[in-house]
């Protein structure tokens, strides 16, 4: 799966008590760890400065949460200061990540558009894949609830599925993970096709059931070709509603999904999918930015 991982924290989101996990997430495969905090600059005086103390504290605040590891795990620390998102892209590049993980409140279209949002941003300008979390349940889970949840980052994985480009890109995304994880990470994937009367572009005409069921046979034969389990479901009714009833009922890790339109004008005027789980799933989201995207 994934090996090298860039773990972004404002302190506030709770992914800084990933560093006190580390070998349970090498358990996930994980063999390079870069957690990164981005200080504002300081707005004292006339012209913003990098704020060296904050930026010290910080150092000093996820360095005593590391500590010493025991494992073939190779662990960095970055502190920066100035805009989050371009430190994140900058880091990622630096350290060749392969995964970038957030955390990020559930929020509104309209209050994304007023306030804006790092994961919104970040997620149209990567290049690489981004693992979303709600800062509720990481701050909320016992160190127990949290070991199991690292050393299972990538176990399950719900795939929407709708027969168009981008679907059938984050299948092979997902085909390929999987061919290539040096060990039994990811196990299995859980493929759901809902049908749904919509005029959104990114989903075709719709079908009947019969018909998807037959199409996402061949996509479960596709991934099982990767040495997956993988089970499948067509169901009828609105999207976003019946993938998270599909998540609460399939023992999954995170929900994978991709889109090319999300930070473009299409996205703002009619919102996509994925951008729609982004911004209210509680299951972790593993973003897949689109070609071209």
């Amino acid at each position: 799966m994934f090996q090298r991982v860039l773990i972004c924290t404002d302190f506030s989101d709770g992914l800084h008590r990933l560093a006190h996990f580390v070998s349970s997430l090498a358990q996930a495969g994980i063999k390079q760890i870069v957690f990164l905090h981005a200080v504002p600059l300081s707005e004292k005086g006339i012209i913003p400065r990098v704020d060296s103390e904050k930026i010290e504290q910080a150092q000093t605040r996820l360095a005593s949460s590391v500590g010493e590891s025991s494992t073939d795990v190779e662990v960095k620390i970055e502190v920066q200061s100035g805009k989050p998102v371009e430190i994140i892209l900058q880091v990622s590049q630096t350290y060749q990540s392969e995964l970038i993980i957030l955390g990020s409140q559930s929020r509104s279209l309209l209050t994304e558009k007023l306030v804006g949002s790092t994961m919104a941003e970040l997620s149209h300008k990567i290049k690489i894949p981004l693992l979303v979390l709600r800062p509720q349940l990481i701050s909320t889970y016992t160190n127990e609830e949290l070991t199991l949840r690292c050393q299972n980052l990538f176990r399950s994985l719900l795939l929407p599925y709708n027969g168009s480009k981008v679907a059938n890109y984050l299948v092979q995304q997902v085909k390929q993970l999987a061919q290539q994880q040096s060990g039994r990470f990811l196990e299995q994937c859980t493929l759901c096709w809902v049908l749904e009367n919509s005029d959104r572009r990114e989903i075709p005409n719709k079908i009947q059931p019969q018909q998807a069921s037959e199409i996402i046979s061949q996509i479960k034969a596709d991934l099982e070709e990767a040495n997956l389990f993988v089970e499948t479901q067509v169901l009828e009714g609105q999207s976003l509603t019946k993938i998270l009833e599909a998540a609460a009922m399939a023992d999954i890790s995170a929900i994978a999904v991709s889109s090319g339109t999300i930070g473009k004008l299409q996205e703002w005027l009619v919102s996509s999918f994925a951008a729609e789980l982004l911004r209210s799933s509680w299951y972790p989201v593993l973003f897949f930015p689109a070609q071209g995207g």
